[in-house]
């Protein structure tokens, strides 16, 4: 059914399945992605029976979509649209199956992710495959006939009572907020293929936030503290360096051009921002920033590879912080813009979702 509105990570083994009796498989479709267009939803329509692909235009539609595949007990469920898309949808679901939804006390099923966003660092995560050479459509398919490589679990951050893959106060922020206003303001008409997706970030640093920080100071005073749980200070390779932080503790005190977290190692585009997320179940990864502009671009080759490791980039592994900059920062959850903040608390959600995950299978 099409539904319109009424207007060193754990990596589990798939267990081996008869291709015989096809898996149920549900896919999501947000409607107002721009990747999701007809072709693709034509293209899907193919391979996924009728009752099995919804498309979504507005947050009643997600919800509705949600409740439905709950009633009929789909164990697997596609997103399409974008890291923004895949966690509006299990963010429904996770509230669905809560204590107070409406099936609470109901597994949640398992989540895989269509490379159809912007960035698509979720997609890159699990390795998901491209549009090319009916790239989505394999993917569908290896699912629906139990030949899907493995599953890989994946904490999230909880942040403001949502859950998200990352959020971030800083640098990071303000691009994503330039590349909000570039794409409403200067992305229409001609422009507007042009200014979108990876034109649009390089667009956005270039016009907006190069030129804001050669006038304007990028380093802010700010204080970091731990939650309620010990965290750890980690070295180039990942491992804890000396004594556990008791809870409590100032993570640290002083200025700073970023602070971020991540559950998983990736931003858009491939950027390895957080190289040893999911590396402590339970744990996020946070990253501060001490460092000037020229030394990212200096570095910017090793620091999208997640290999650069200066004095000034410190990295943690905690449950839970807040952090608190002395004035408002750009801030960013997930990878939309959310305006500006002076704090923060982000911390570890208590569940975990499994993603069906394609590292190793030929994509």
């Amino acid at each position: 059914m099409l539904v319109q509105p009424l207007r060193s990570p754990d990596l589990r083994r798939a267990p081996t399945s008869d291709v015989t009796a096809e898996p149920k498989v549900a896919v999501l479709l947000n409607a107002n992605a721009r990747k999701v267009d007809a072709r693709v939803v034509k293209s899907l329509s193919h391979v996924v029976p009728e009752q099995d692909l919804f498309l979504s235009r507005s947050p009643l539609d997600a919800r509705r979509i949600i409740q439905t595949v709950l009633e009929r007990g789909y164990p697997m469920l596609f997103t399409g649209g974008g890291d923004g898309t895949f966690m509006g949808f299990v963010n429904e679901v996770l509230h669905q199956v809560g204590p107070r939804g409406r099936f609470a006390g109901k597994t949640a099923p398992r989540f895989g992710v269509l490379k159809l966003g912007t960035g698509n660092g979720l997609a890159t995560y699990v390795n998901a495959s491209g549009t090319r050479s009916d790239g989505i459509l394999n993917d569908v398919l290896r699912a629906r006939t139990g030949e899907v490589p493995g599953y890989r679990p994946m904490d999230l951050l909880m942040v403001d009572g949502q859950r998200a893959p990352f959020a971030g106060l800083g640098v990071d922020g303000k691009v994503l907020n330039d590349y909000i206003w570039v794409k409403e303001n200067l992305g229409k008409g001609f422009f507007k293929s042009v200014l979108s997706g990876s034109g649009g970030y390089f667009s956005a640093v270039a016009c907006k936030t190069v030129p804001h920080y050669l006038t304007h100071s990028h380093w802010v005073e700010c204080e970091v503290v731990n939650g309620a749980s010990e965290a750890y200070r980690l070295g180039p390779d990942g491992g804890a360096m000396g004594e556990p932080l008791a809870p409590g503790a100032t993570l640290f005190r002083g200025r700073l051009m970023m602070a971020a977290a991540g559950t998983m190692p990736f931003y858009g585009y491939g950027f390895r921002m957080f190289p040893f997320a999911g590396q402590r179940p339970g744990f996020m990864q946070l990253r501060l920033g001490q460092v000037t502009p020229t030394q990212v671009l200096t570095h910017l080759p090793k620091l999208w590879n997640g290999r650069w490791f200066p004095e000034g980039l410190m990295d943690f592994h905690a449950r839970e912080v807040t952090i608190r900059f002395a004035n408002p920062m750009p801030f960013q959850v997930g990878g939309d813009a959310a305006g500006y903040r002076e704090q923060v608390t982000l911390s570890v959600a208590p569940e975990s979702v499994e993603l069906v995950d394609f590292t190793g299978a030929l994509n």
